[in-house]
């Protein structure tokens, strides 16, 4: 399946809204001002409820009417059970914590399955913008410079897929951003993708 999307929606968020069922309840972990959370809700009858760092972000939530958290994920989920959602979302921003490690693993304790999508430092613009150039590279997906930029740990595709191995955890869907287009994730085609989207979950003995 390869398909495109309107410029004004994320595609990130198409596949989330097409993968989640109708019914089920949801964390979106790093929600922004709730603009998702409150499609799956109007649109899917979730239960769902955002965590939010930033306070204005939390403002904008409240403004959706969509259930919102105020807390800094760095600081783990202490407060919520294991397995107390269906599914945890994380948008480009395991990239951006201090322990990416840790909130990976808080997403698949209180979530039966994770989606997470990041940007991949390994896609062929970034890789040969920093070899061409020696600067850090500035892409429409990675639009900061050095010093403003809020990524602070680079990894590629390569990298998680070795790091969810290590950690025993079962990739179920991935998807790949190539060109302006949704297509399923392939690793011979992970040069091309300039972003990656997984959902996740871990593997039962």
């Amino acid at each position: 399946m390869v398909y495109k999307i309107d410029q004004e929606c994320r595609w990130d968020h198409k596949v989330i809204f097409d993968l989640i069922p109708n019914n089920v309840s949801v964390l979106d972990l790093g929600c922004g001002n709730g603009d998702l959370l409150k499609k799956l809700i109007n649109q899917k009858n979730v239960w769902g409820m955002g965590v939010e760092r930033k306070m204005g972000r939390v403002e904008g939530c409240i403004a959706n009417g969509v259930p919102v958290y105020h807390a800094d994920l760095d600081h783990g989920l202490p407060q919520l059970p294991d397995n107390f959602f269906d599914y945890v979302i994380l948008e480009k921003t395991l990239q951006a914590v201090d322990s990416p490690l840790n909130l990976l693993d808080e997403m698949l304790r209180v979530g039966k399955a994770g989606i997470i999508s990041f940007p991949n430092f390994g896609y062929r613009g970034v890789v040969d913008s920093f070899v061409k150039r020696q600067r850090m590279p500035r892409t429409d997906t990675l639009p900061y410079y050095w010093y403003d930029t809020p990524n602070i740990h680079l990894f590629t595709v390569y990298d998680f897929l070795d790091l969810v191995e290590e950690k025993n955890i079962k990739i179920e869907v991935g998807m790949s951003w190539i060109k302006g287009q949704i297509k399923p994730f392939n690793e011979k085609e992970s040069i091309d993708a300039e972003e990656v989207l997984f959902m996740i979950s871990r593997e039962r003995d």
